[in-house]
């Protein structure tokens, strides 16, 4: 049987891989951390000594990478050499559209069949198998794609051609990282007037000011059970990767000559979070920055 090559198995990529795993589908991983090769190692996946040995013979090809330089180099120098035509080949990593576009193009021109696939839902999503996945791709591979990512997959919607999948991902988390810094502000304020922040959640979780933000990932520890707050703001989505998102959501807006105020503002709020040493906790511990209680991070 032919088996998946997952190139990237960090703390995302690593929930994913498995769960494919746990579908009966042979995975063959490489990542440069040996440390996230003994991880997925021991969820069920076989490793490779590099890239290139994890695609030969595979007939699907998934990156999970950092950056779209990481994207493209991995596409030029191992997929589009290593991969036999017609292998089917996924980058779920978040990246600028151009790169998704010009990866996607490239693949297209070496036989391959390209989708570009961003994620939304975070590591605990990963490894409950409940992400959701943008796509961009021809309408043609569109249900082969869908196969391939359902078993990591609480959603898989066609956003159109390729890159309209990463195009996607950026607009939805710059709602995401405006929306979060409005709830944060809106609790920090409640405080202050003397307004319980039990009290306040109730009533807006139930009036006009209900969204995601605040009723399924609540910053104020102790409201939501499953939220980041309650662990210390450890896991979720850092606060780093939010940060990348809002910035490729503003690059692309710059090109376009798009004006983007608000995901302007949340772009230089998470910026500060970043340069103050809080990336790695989840994005909506900027509440204990916005309080003035940042050493409740450490």
């Amino acid at each position: 049987m032919a088996h998946t090559a997952f190139l990237g198995v960090g703390a995302m990529g690593l929930g994913m891989a498995g769960k494919l795993v746990g579908a009966g589908r042979p995975v063959v991983a490489f990542d440069l951390s040996e440390a996230a090769l003994a991880k997925a190692k021991t969820a069920g996946c076989e490793t490779a000594a590099s890239a290139a040995d994890a695609v030969v013979g595979a007939d699907v090809v998934i990156t999970m990478l950092q950056t779209g330089a990481q994207v493209r180099k991995v596409y030029a120098d191992t997929i589009l050499k290593g991969a036999a035509p017609g292998t089917l080949v996924i980058d779920c990593s978040t990246v600028d559209v151009e790169s998704a576009r010009q990866v996607a193009s490239d693949a297209t021109a070496a036989g391959l069949k390209a989708a570009d696939a961003p994620v939304s839902g975070g590591i605990a999503a990963a490894a409950g198998g409940t992400l959701t996945f943008m796509v961009g791709c021809d309408d043609a591979d569109f249900e082969a794609v869908r196969d391939v990512l359902q078993p990591m997959a609480k959603a898989v919607i066609h956003a159109g051609a390729s890159g309209a999948g990463q195009a996607a991902k950026i607009c939805n988390n710059m709602v995401l990282g405006v929306s979060m810094i409005g709830v944060c502000e809106a609790f920090a304020l409640a405080e202050k007037l003397g307004l319980a922040p039990d009290r306040f959640f109730e009533i807006a979780s139930k009036s006009s000011g209900q969204c995601w933000s605040l009723t399924s990932y609540c910053p104020w520890p102790g409201l939501v059970e499953t939220a980041p707050s309650n662990r210390g703001y450890d896991g979720g989505f850092l606060s780093a990767l939010m940060l990348k998102d809002l910035t490729l959501a503003q690059e692309a807006a710059a090109q376009l000559q798009s004006p983007i105020a608000l995901g302007s503002a949340a772009q230089s709020m998470y910026s500060l979070v970043n340069r103050l040493g809080y990336g790695g906790k989840d994005f909506s511990a900027i509440l204990q920055l916005l309080r003035g209680a940042a050493d409740e991070l450490s």
